[in-house]
């Protein structure tokens, strides 16, 4: 049920953005303790990397998403209210 919460799948991926790369960090000193002639965390490296990078692509696909939604809607306001959109004088 919580995956009908809108923007739950965001806000989970935000959380692995953070926390994804501590495991990493673990895994690494797990590593380096128990077997460190061998290098199996490469390999979770690789998985969690994957699984980090479409997270991110995730996050920045709603802020864009965001962003445009309140540009459309700034431009609707100064539609509708009919006030002139104005430069300031410090970009001219």
């Amino acid at each position: 049920m919580r995956s009908m919460i809108p923007g739950y799948k965001t806000f989970r991926a935000i959380k692995f953005l953070i926390t994804g790369p501590m495991i990493l960090a673990m895994l690494f000193v797990i590593n380096l303790v128990t077997s460190p002639g061998h290098w199996w965390v490469q390999w979770a490296a690789f998985g969690i990397g994957i699984a980090w990078l479409v997270s991110l692509m995730r996050v920045i696909r709603s802020i864009i998403v965001v962003g445009g939604l309140a540009a459309l809607s700034y431009i609707a306001y100064r539609y509708f209210t009919k006030q002139p959109v104005t430069v300031p004088t410090q970009l001219v």
